[in-house]
């Protein structure tokens, strides 16, 4: 993946140099860190259906999906106005601050969300150029994956336009924009690489959509109350762009007349962190906070069940618990 990234870089630079940021952009944030949860789901899902783990196939499916995530994050941030991921300001404040800083005509904003755009949908061309290998069959699993991430984004954006607090509509958002994404469909994509999808699909469904959820609703609890410094995004983002999730829907129900006047300031770029310190408060009080908790440990057990009796390898099963226990309990 970064061979390739490299590749690009110096192949466009010779047709125009002002093509190197973007790319060199896109090649930074893909090697600024993250958790390649996905990649990991792929890979121990083809060795557990008997691939072998030096497998090229296996190994280029891993760098497309992560690519695919590093695509979702840019328009994400886009989307949520997200002004740092991963520590570092975000790839369309990082074109913006190009615009101010070269006194380029027209407005800043939009073409630092402009250019943002543009290195996300490079990062789809180059994850669609190393899924080429792929099997028929592999290739509809990735094909609905990335139908599915889609979907789950619209119903985000949805959500949080509309202001909702419907407790189905915010279990359906994390199913489709994290959930179905992050853990059920890369091992459907592993136990297809592998030629053993007709099989396993089932089995890893019930390994894979409870363990997702629990991913997201820990997504959600760390966007609220996680540490920025680990996080590498400002604590309360999620409170400030009003985001639709399980534990706002928990805490609607639970509120009374305090509550919904504190729910009522969910979307509010301008919150300070005296009014996040009160929501936060608020969540745990109301106890939100333990439901979400009960809640992960509850689908983090059903997954669990569910892998004890998947036909993968046993060296499979023990990797994929420990994902499982990273993915539900993590701090960042």
């Amino acid at each position: 993946m970064i061979e390739l990234l490299d590749r690009e870089v110096e192949r466009w630079r010779t047709v125009d140099p002002d093509l190197v940021e973007p790319l060199t952009s896109l090649r930074e944030l893909v090697v600024a860190g993250g958790k390649r949860l996905r990649p990991a789901f792929c890979h121990w899902a083809y060795v557990g259906a008997g691939g072998s783990p030096d497998d090229s196939l296996v190994a280029d499916a891993g760098a497309a999906l992560e690519l695919l995530h590093t695509f979702a994050l840019v328009h994400d941030d886009v989307m949520d106005g997200s002004q740092f991921r991963r520590g570092v300001p975000a790839i369309h404040e990082q074109f913006i601050a190009r615009h101010d800083r070269s006194a380029w005509r027209g407005e800043s904003r939009r073409f630092g969300e402009g250019a943002a755009i543009l290195v996300g949908d490079f990062a789809l061309v180059y994850a669609d150029q190393l899924f080429r290998g792929a099997p028929p069959v592999a290739r509809e699993v990735f094909d609905e994956l990335r139908v599915e991430l889609c979907i789950g984004q619209y119903l985000d954006l949805v959500g949080t336009a509309s202001a909702s607090i419907d407790a189905a509509q915010a279990s359906r958002i994390a199913r489709y924009k994290s959930g179905k994404y992050t853990v059920e469909r890369p091992l459907h994509l592993g136990a297809a690489l592998a030629g053993r999808l007709d099989e396993l699909g089932a089995p890893l469904s019930a390994v894979g959509l409870p363990l997702g959820e629990a991913f997201q609703l820990r997504d959600d609890i760390l966007g609220v109350f996680g540490d920025a410094s680990v996080t590498g995004k400002p604590v309360g983002d999620d409170l400030r762009e009003g985001k639709l999730t399980p534990l706002v829907a928990f805490a609607a129900r639970r509120g009374g007349d305090v509550g919904s006047q504190l729910l009522s300031m969910l979307g509010r770029p301008d919150l300070d962190d005296d009014m996040v310190a009160s929501m936060q408060a608020f969540l745990i009080e109301c106890g939100a906070r333990d439901e979400v908790e009960r809640e992960i440990e509850r689908l983090v057990d059903q997954s669990f069940t569910a892998l004890s009796t998947t036909a993968i390898t046993p060296v499979a099963r023990a990797a994929l618990e420990e994902l499982g226990m990273y993915v539900a309990w993590r701090d960042r």
